[in-house]
């Protein structure tokens, strides 16, 4: 099975690359994590509809055919760990490919959201996108950790 997180932006600062890294190496090969990053539309004076619609064409070209498409939005349902770690492991039951979606400064277009098979929260919390990619892996991370009974997970 591959997690393959499609994020809006392509620069981050090097501590959110090094801690990437290190999280995307942890995972066990049957379990890959993959990151497309996709530029995020100029703003300059386009109208949000416009930017929405160049960001949303960059980000369906990025996600492999077949896969589940989970968007990140503030309004999504609110995920516990282990409900997480729930969710991937039914994810894996199932055998599908799963792209995650971080979109860019104004959010993803709603259409976008809505037609997602599923639609999640990531935090309560504002977070800078750099900080939400690394949130999401740490956390992907951790949902395989409780599912293969591996001790980064302690409660």
């Amino acid at each position: 099975m591959r997690l393959v997180i499609v994020a809006v932006g392509q620069r981050v600062p090097d501590w959110a690359q090094t801690a990437w890294d290190d999280y995307a190496k942890r995972f066990p090969f049957e379990l890959k994590v993959e990151l497309k990053a996709v530029k995020t539309e100029p703003r300059g004076s386009k109208s949000l509809e416009t930017l929405y619609a160049a960001e949303r064409a960059r980000i369906e070209a990025a996600i492999p055919k077949g896969c589940r498409i989970v968007a990140l939005d503030e309004r999504g349902t609110t995920l516990t760990t282990v409900a997480l770690a729930s969710k991937l492991q039914n994810w894996q039951l199932e055998g599908d490919d799963v792209a995650l979606v971080i979109g860019g400064p104004d959010g993803l277009d709603p259409a976008f959201k809505q037609a997602a098979h599923e639609r999640v929260r990531l935090s309560d919390l504002t977070l800078p996108h750099a900080m939400v990619r690394v949130l999401l892996i740490e956390q992907l991370y951790r949902a395989w950790s409780i599912n293969a009974n591996h001790p980064y997970h302690r409660e």
